[in-house]
């Protein structure tokens, strides 16, 4: 099955800052409720109801079953994986969508990497555990595509469920990005 192509409307119910911290938040929790994401996040429960239902919508949160009691609703992220149209295929209005989104995303990381260096003498052996790598590559575009989609599966090859993962576990966030040289001549 391949992965759903984002149209314009998830990339605008994407690209809303809360809406992105309540999916920071569900990562870091596994499941919540709009009343625990509401207090973590200081805002209003009809703002975090309101802002879960549109990611549902989407298809980025679902809800989880037989947890709730009455109208309490757990919700956790759900596993579908995205994919952008190529930017050639993109509209101008999904062009602006997707570079909000981009926009939130990257500062989110330079936040969340900041906050993890500020920490990092208290992390123990976890403390080591930044494999870090830069290079560069000569690819054509149809192994570039290669080269992403393997990624994509080795990273799919160790995500598991919480229960399914090893004693002394941690998330650990990964990011991956590629791009053509600026500077060399086509």
């Amino acid at each position: 099955m391949t992965d759903p192509i984002v149209d314009l409307a998830s990339a605008k119910a994407l690209a809303n800052p809360v809406r992105q911290r309540i999916l920071r938040e569900l990562e870091i929790l596994g499941e919540a409720t709009s009343t625990v994401l509401a207090g973590r996040l200081g805002i209003t429960t009809g703002g975090t109801s309101y802002n879960l239902r549109v990611l549902a919508r989407h298809g980025f949160v679902e809800e989880v079953p037989d947890r709730g009691q009455g109208r309490e609703r757990w919700w956790k992220l759900s596993s579908l994986s995205l994919r952008f149209p190529l930017l050639s295929r993109q509209s101008p209005e999904l062009q602006a969508a997707i570079k909000k989104l981009n926009e939130l995303w990257l500062t989110e990381d330079l936040e969340t990497f900041a906050l993890f260096q500020a920490q990092r003498e208290r992390l123990g052996e976890w403390s080591d555990a930044v494999p870090y790598s830069r290079g560069s590559i000569r690819l054509s575009l149809d192994e570039l595509e290669n080269f992403f989609e393997d990624y994509l599966a080795l990273l799919k090859r160790y995500q598991r469920e919480p229960e399914e993962t090893p004693p002394g576990s941690r998330t650990v966030l990964t990011r991956f990005i590629a791009f053509p040289d600026p500077e060399e001549e086509a």
